[in-house]
């Protein structure tokens, strides 16, 4: 699936079942949820603190949850998430080209 299909396949789920889009205020409410249940999945599988019972390390379903919301957002506000991405790709190659290559603290390890 490409970029292009998912906001398409999101589209078209949203005027399927979701009867509208939430509005872009709401779903940048839901954007932020989703990045802190990310961050408490990676806090508790990566980090310092353990799984409260009944919890489980769920990043897949954690990253596609974010991933939805982001890909609605795109969709109401017209952005070409595939087109986007691409600019970003090129502005971060020549933009960083060379600094992480050269950055002493990426090439030596603890």
């Amino acid at each position: 699936m490409t970029i292009k299909d998912a906001q398409q396949e999101v589209d078209k789920w949203i005027k399927t079942y979701g009867v509208r889009y939430f509005s872009e205020l709401t779903n940048m409410a839901c954007l932020t949820e989703e990045v802190g249940e990310l961050a408490r999945v990676i806090a508790r599988k990566y980090g310092d603190q353990s799984f409260k019972e009944g919890e489980k390390a769920n990043l897949s379903e954690e990253m596609a949850d974010i991933l939805w919301v982001l890909i609605c957002l795109a969709n109401q506000t017209g952005v070409d998430l595939t087109e986007a991405f691409e600019k970003s790709m090129e502005k971060k190659t020549k933009r960083d080209s060379t600094r992480h290559i050269n950055n002493p603290k990426l090439t030596t390890k603890d």
